[in-house]
């Protein structure tokens, strides 16, 4: 995007109201955050996201992005079921329903992207402890589902079934890195971010269940497969003990949590947490260490906590702020949600043929193929031997080949 187009997607971006999800208004709103992230992504990529990240401090719309990933995961809670159970919802809704499901990914892959600054964190303001409830919804779902071996979503019509699993996952893998990225920023949050983090929710045992059953890793057919870069893989036997990105997001943030003096301050190392913390020396191996050498200040820690009772936490008298995005939204559409179902039914997920088309001809404008190929982690290879290609079939546009 030209540094105009980037402002003028920026400064388009608005709240929207529950019932007008998946509307008309709604959808171009999409397609503004759509072009931001594919944006924010290659100018990442490239060393070049300070304008995006300028541009979202200026116009103050880090709060409207976390309030509409707040929206749409209400309405997948509160409105989808509903939806899903009346007699007027037909199949050819797929289409627009799949689009609101994919918004909550394109909206987290974003804020993904450019809560490394700092300036990012700063302007989110009271909208933080929104962002961070979010989160720790999101990786206690990722630790249920790998401590029970199950997947834990909610289930839409059956073809959209398998995507919208792989898309939650994703979503709360996406979770993961941002709530990373706010415990970077520890020492700027507000006291009340570092209480609900510390207290409120108790991140550093949630983490440690993450370290402990690993969701982004599992076995199959005797073969180690680790998710990475939005794809399982196969794992050799050399690559094994190599830490991914996501292990050292957690690892990450348990630092930031665990060695902050502040941090130390707050949280409460009651029996239960002590011992749920010790689990980590288990996993703090010479070779984990070798790969993120500041681990062994938290071996430490660990060996220190181990032979000490730390003093209980300093009660300081705090007004606490709670989050208000969530709040404001189920009060204010609390007894509604089968209105606004069968008003959406109506209005909304019902399109014509015509409205269809126009929709997919809208779609292929936000994505280009080249756009596309350029997002990709791995280069086109040869459909024949396998090797990195260059040349495409001028018919199909799918195919690739090396040579003639």
């Amino acid at each position: 995007l030209l540094p105009a187009e980037a402002e003028a997607l920026v400064r388009a971006l608005q709240g929207t109201e529950l019932r007008d999800t998946g509307g008309q208004g709604w959808l171009r709103q999409h397609e503004c955050v759509e072009k931001l992230n594919m944006h924010a992504i290659l100018s990442a990529s490239a060393g070049q996201e300070q304008l995006l990240t300028e541009l979202l401090v200026t116009y103050a719309k880090v709060p409207v992005l976390i309030g509409e990933l707040i929206s749409v995961e209400i309405w997948k809670h509160k409105i989808f079921p509903v939806l899903c159970r009346l007699e007027d919802f037909k199949p050819r809704s797929t289409f627009p329903i799949y689009v609101v499901l994919h918004h909550e990914a394109s909206i987290i892959n974003l804020l993904e992207t450019v809560f490394f600054y700092k300036e990012i964190c700063d302007s989110a303001e009271d909208s933080i402890l929104d962002l961070i409830d979010y989160c720790h919804r999101k990786l206690t779902l990722l630790a249920a589902q790998s401590a029970n071996g199950q997947t834990a979503v909610l289930v839409p019509p059956q073809e959209l079934q398998k995507q919208a699993e792989t898309m939650e996952f994703e979503i709360s893998l996406k979770a993961l890195s941002v709530l990373r990225f706010i415990t970077d920023q520890v020492e700027s949050l507000p006291l009340s971010a570092l209480t609900r983090m510390l207290n409120t929710h108790n991140l550093p045992c949630l983490l440690v269940e993450l370290v402990e059953h690993c969701p982004w890793s599992c076995r199959e057919a005797g073969k180690l497969k680790k998710f990475e870069n939005g794809a399982w893989h196969v794992v050799p036997p050399e690559d094994q003990v190599k830490m991914t990105k996501l292990d050292g997001q957690v690892w990450l943030a348990l630092l930031n949590l665990l060695l902050s003096p502040e941090c130390q301050r707050k949280y409460h190392f009651d029996g239960f947490n002590k011992s749920q913390l010790l689990k980590l020396r288990a996993f703090l191996t010479d070779v984990l260490v070798d790969q993120l050498p500041n681990l062994v200040e938290l071996q430490r820690f660990l060996s220190h906590l181990a032979v000490t009772e730390p003093a209980p936490p300093k009660k300081d008298l705090v007004l606490e702020q709670v989050p208000v995005i969530w709040d404001h939204i189920l009060k204010k559409n609390a007894g509604k949600w089968e209105a606004i179902a069968k008003h959406q039914v109506k209005h909304i997920f019902s399109p014509t043929e015509e409205e269809l088309k126009l929709q997919a001809r809208r779609w292929a404008q936000t994505y280009s193929l080249d756009m596309i190929e350029a997002l990709a982690p791995d280069k086109p290879r040869c459909g024949v031997c396998g090797v990195e290609a260059a040349k495409r079939c001028s018919r199909c546009r799918n195919e690739w080949y090396c040579t003639r």
